[in-house]
């Protein structure tokens, strides 16, 4: 693994505190003295290790995260959150990334929550939002189905009105973590119009309501995180419609924005970059040109990226460069996040298909390197390939950048 401070020593300076005023260091340095001891060892091995952490080590740590209020790092205080600035959450989310906690799952404090506390009633935000603040309700996304991927507005799934309750029927797909769920934001049209992006709209509603059944989907790195859910005749409570029936495009493209901030994942990418470098040693890679120049070349990328975000977060959501920096950031992150899974995968050679620790028992002392250190490298990397897809593939990022660009010149 990666070198890290003991608890309580100094944390080290980087090239980061460069760029932050003396505010933003002193709470760096808070946030990594606190996860210092937040994370089990355990569980930090895991997930520097490249695996996915369970429910229950994510349960833990979000108690944890609670206990300090700080478990939805986005959400403005009159409505629980600590009411950080952009550049506080930046840091926030390098600093988890990188002391090997577990993913905050974004479902309920950066996608649905915020919906609810913009959008929805004084009911709604007393029924679901203490429970996404407490780490004790989990949610998953109802966007995505066979054939409304990228282009959601052709979405099927249709909620019909009856009255004292909608009538749901039709079929979601990609939807992480819903077989641990226990409940689902989702789209569904609930009226004909004749531009498609109008009369859908945004719901809530629990997990084992009659009538949904999930299916896994089994994804190449042989782990089930993804899942078919099918809906038959589920009926959704009048209270279960977010905001204004026929609005719900509106209230997912708000939605959509907060998911593509904070996806650059700069702060593990810090630590590959590190693992690399020590692999080049191990591994006699030092002396090779080739691979210290798409080191370099990398690395610089990782600065040039951080830097970037820091500048467009310094600029407010009300900057010019608020409508295109998050597509910049996607696409630019999903490009190096897959770069280093491949050259990791690349420099481990057949230590990397070591998984578990009945086989990197055999490699305990091999090229001085730390037990575990190549464990899960395969599995990353296959994971890592839907970095190009999720969140909103690269071929959307760069129409959006170019129709941006024209725009601009006509």
């Amino acid at each position: 693994m990666t070198d890290r401070p003991k608890p309580g020593s100094p944390a080290p300076v980087d090239h980061i505190d460069l760029l932050l005023d003396d505010d933003l260091r002193a709470f760096r340095h808070e946030v990594r003295a606190f996860l210092s001891t937040a994370v089990p060892a355990e569980t930090r091995q895991r997930v520097d290790n490249g695996y996915v952490a369970t429910k229950s080590e994510v349960v833990a740590f979000l108690r944890i995260l609670a206990t300090k209020g700080w478990v939805a790092p986005g959400w403005p205080r009159e409505h629980g959150g600590p009411g950080w600035t952009q550049l506080q959450r930046f840091v926030f989310n390098i600093e988890l990334a990188r002391s090997g906690a577990p993913t905050v799952p974004p479902f309920g404090t950066s996608m649905v929550g915020p919906v609810i506390y913009t959008f929805g009633t004084d009911e709604q935000k007393a029924r679901y939002l203490p429970g996404i603040l407490s780490g004790e309700d989990f949610w998953c996304q109802g966007f995505s189905e066979p054939g409304a991927g990228s282009d959601l507005a052709s979405l099927r799934s249709r909620a019909e009105d009856k009255g004292d309750h909608y009538l749901l029927n039709g079929q979601k797909i990609w939807t992480s973590k819903a077989h641990y769920a226990d409940r689902i934001f989702l789209l569904a049209r609930t009226d004909e119009a004749e531009r498609k992006q109008h009369g859908i709209s945004f719901f809530v509603l629990d997990m084992d309501t009659p009538g949904i059944e999930v299916k896994p989907i089994i994804s190449i790195d042989m782990n089930h995180s993804l899942n078919e859910v099918f809906f038959t005749d589920v009926k959704i409570p009048r209270d279960g419609l977010v905001g204004e029936r026929g609005r719900g495009w509106n209230y997912a493209k708000f939605l959509l924005g907060n998911e593509r901030t904070g996806i650059t994942n700069v702060g593990r990418c810090r630590n590959q970059i590190e693992r690399l470098k020590r692999l080049a040693r191990a591994r006699g890679l030092a002396s090779d040109g080739a691979f210290l120049t798409e080191l370099a070349r990398v690395e610089a990328d990782l600065t040039a990226m951080e830097i970037t975000e820091i500048r467009l977060l310094s600029a407010g959501p009300g900057a010019p460069s608020a409508m295109i920096g998050p597509s910049i950031l996607k696409l630019q992150s999903a490009q190096i996040q897959q770069t280093l899974q491949a050259m990791i995968v690349s420099a481990l050679g057949p230590m990397a298909a070591a998984r578990g620790p009945e086989f990197t028992d055999a490699f305990d002392d091999l090229d001085g390197l730390p037990p575990g250190f190549f464990d899960g490298a395969v599995g990353e990397y296959l994971f890592g390939r839907a970095a190009s897809i999720y969140g909103g593939t690269n071929q959307i990022q760069r129409d959006i950048l170019a129709k941006m660009a024209l725009d601009k010149r006509t």
